[in-house]
C-alpha cells in the first residue's frame, strides 16, 4: 500500500528489537512464536518504512561467547538498510538478581552488579551511535512498607545517576539519559511513578542538564493520568529527551497495545502535543514505538501491526493537521478564549496594589460560556473524518 500515509524514514519511527521479537509470553502461558533474530528485525522494520531500531543489551547479545559475530551482523544490517540505532537500554529487570531491584536493591552486590552492566552497555551504546539512554526502573521498587527505605533508596538512585552522568563525560559520549516513569508493574509501587515525579527528582541530579524523561502512554495511563498534558509538562521544562508510543484501554495492567488502539482520543492528542500543534514547541526526537504484537498473532501479524503503529501515526498527524488548520476551529478557539490564556495576568507596568482594588463584574463572567463543546465537536469530527 502506497499512500500519504505509508512511512518513510524522514518520519523517524523506531521500534525497539524487543517489541517486534515480543514472544507473547505473558504470566498465563509461555511464548507463542519462535525468537526473532535481530538482524531480520533491521531489514522488515527497513521495508516497512522505520528509520530505526532501538535495543536492551540482552536483546543483542545476550552471549558473550557470540558478542563480536553478533555485533557484525548487525552493523552490517543497519549499514545495508540504512537504519540506525537512535537509543539503547539495559534490561536490569529480567534476571532474578534483580527481584528487588537494581539500583535501588537493599543488595549492595546487585546494586554494583547493576552499575557495571550498565556502564558495559553504555560502552556498545556509544559504538552504535545511539544518542539517547533510556533508565526504565521496573524494579526499583516495593510491595511492603518496612521492605523499602524509600529515602535511602532515592540516595541510591541519585547516587547511580550521577556516577553514569559522570561516566558519559569522562568517556566524551554524546549520550543523554532519559527516566521512564511507570506506577506499577511488575513491582507493586515503583519509584519515581510520574513524570511529575521524575522531573522532581532529576531537579537533584549533579548535572540534570544530562537527564531528561521517557514517557510511555500506557505508564501515563495506568496511573488515570493526561499523556498529552505530560508530554506537553515535560517539552515545557526541556526535559522530553524520548517518547514511546502505544494503546492502552485505562487505568489496568501495561497492555502495550499498538499506537491508536485503546484510547484514540487520547492518541489524537498526543499527536497534537508531539507535533506542538496547540502550544506551538513540538517534539523533535524519534517517534518510538514500545508495544507487544498479541499473543494472537503469527509473524504477519507481528508486522500488521509494526506497520499500523506508524500508519496510525501519520493518519492522527493529518487529523490533527486539518483540525489546527479549519477556520470554523480557529473561530471556535477565539471564541473559547483560548489564546487569552498566552496574555499574562499582570501586564508590564501594572501594579498588584493598583489589581487589588481593581473592580469586577462576577457574575458577568459567571454568565458567560466557555464553548468548549463546540471546540471539541469539531475535534471529534476531524478525529472522525466527518471533516
Amino acid at each position: 500500500m502506497s499512500d500519504s500515509y505509508t512511512p518513510t524514514p524522514e518520519d523517524r519511527f523506531s521500534f525497539g528489537l524487543w517489541t517486534v521479537g515480543w514472544q507473547g509470553v505473558d504470566v498465563f502461558g509461555g511464548p507463542v512464536r519462535d525468537p526473532l533474530d535481530p538482524i531480520e528485525s533491521v531489514h522488515r522494520l527497513a521495508e516497512l518504512g522505520a528509520a530505526a531500531v532501538t535495543f536492551h543489551d540482552d536483546d543483542l547479545v545476550p552471549d558473550d561467547t557470540e558478542r563480536q559475530t553478533t555485533l557484525d551482523k548487525f552493523t552490517k544490517a543497519l549499514s545495508d538498510t540504512g537504519l540506525h540505532v537512535e537509543m539503547a537500554t539495559t534490561n536490569l529487570f529480567g534476571h532474578a538478581a534483580f527481584k528487588d531491584g537494581a539500583l535501588t536493591a537493599n543488595d549492595r552486590d546487585v546494586r554494583r552488579y547493576a552499575l557495571s552492566k550498565l556502564l558495559r552497555n553504555l560502552d556498545l551504546a556509544a559504538e552504535l551511535g545511539a544518542g539517547t539512554y533510556v533508565l526504565w526502573g521496573g524494579r526499583e521498587g516495593a510491595e511492603s512498607g518496612a521492605s523499602k527505605d524509600v529515602a535511602a533508596a532515592l540516595d541510591r538512585y541519585r547516587e547511580s545517576m550521577n556516577l553514569l552522568c559522570e561516566y558519559v563525560v569522562e568517556q566524551g559520549y554524546d549520550i543523554r539519559f532519559a527516566i521512564e516513569p511507570k506506577p506499577n508493574e511488575p513491582r507493586g509501587d515503583i519509584l519515581l511513578p510520574t513524570i511529575g515525579h521524575a522531573l522532581a527528582f532529576i531537579g537533584e541530579l549533579d548535572r540534570p542538564e544530562l537527564v531528561g524523561l521517557n514517557p510511555e502512554v500506557g505508564h501515563e495511563e495506568m496511573a488515570g493520568l493526561n499523556y498529552a498534558h505530560g508530554i506537553t509538562q515535560a517539552l515545557w521544562h526541556d526535559k522530553l529527551f524520548h517518547i514511546d508510543l502505544n494503546g492502552q484501554h485505562g487505568p489496568r495492567y501495561d497492555q502495550d497495545l499498538r499506537f491508536g488502539a485503546g484510547n484514540l482520543r487520547g492518541a489524537f492528542w498526543t499527536v497534537d502535543a508531539i507535533e506542538g500543534a496547540g502550544s506551538g514547541k513540538a517534539y523533535d526526537g524519534y517517534v518510538h514505538f514500545d508495544f507487544k504484537p498479541p499473543r494472537t498473532e503469527d509473524m504477519d501479524g507481528v508486522w500488521e501491526s509494526a506497520r499500523a503503529c506508524m500508519r496510525n501515526y501519520l493518519i492522527l498527524r493529518s487529523r490533527v493537521r486539518a483540525f489546527r488548520a479549519d477556520p470554523e476551529v480557529q473561530e471556535a478557539l477565539t471564541a473559547s478564549r483560548v489564546d487569552q490564556l498566552a496574555v499574562p495576568t499582570l501586564a508590564a507596568g501594572e501594579s498588584l496594589a493598583a489589581l487589588r482594588e481593581e473592580k469586577h463584574d462576577i457574575d458577568a463572567m459567571a454568565a458567560r460560556g466557555m464553548g468548549f463543546e463546540r471546540l471539541d465537536q469539531l475535534a471529534m469530527e476531524h478525529l472522525l473524518g466527518a471533516r
